[in-house]
């Protein structure tokens, strides 16, 4: 058992595996939940943007990406909605990585293995030195 401060609130609550908020926030957060859940399963709502999403149910964005990374809210019956990328903030519907910035970390990748590489090849050569006597 683990008493921790709520992230939301700040009071003082028992952690378990289950919940990372309090009893309070936890209820407001579930309230959140069926208001968006409700929003977004009417058929003309599901092209909303985030930014409709958000003014129209008065749910924070932060609280809705929340929904999203933790798979409450699935993004693939709504084509306008994503999550951003954890590198550089650009919006995002699968991963963690926008396909620039994965790009990009592969490519680095590549070039610090071609680095290695070589620094093996240059390691293992055999050096032959010749001397000069008079």
């Amino acid at each position: 058992m683990e008493l921790v401060n709520c992230p939301d609130c700040g009071e003082i609550f028992v952690k378990n595996k289950f919940r990372d908020t309090c009893e309070k926030c936890w209820k407001a957060e579930q309230n959140a939940y069926d208001t968006v859940s409700k929003f977004m399963k009417k058929r003309e709502n599901r092209a909303a943007t985030m930014l409709q999403v958000v003014e129209t149910t008065g749910v924070a964005e932060k609280i809705i990406l929340k929904f999203i990374k933790n798979g409450k809210l699935q993004i693939t019956q709504f084509p306008n909605l994503g999550y951003p990328c954890d590198k550089c903030g650009a919006i995002i519907r699968t991963g963690r990585l926008c396909e620039s910035c994965a790009g990009a970390i592969k490519s680095d990748l590549q070039v610090h293995e071609h680095e290695e590489q070589r620094k093996k090849e240059i390691a293992n050569r055999t050096a032959t030195f010749f001397t000069h006597r008079d």
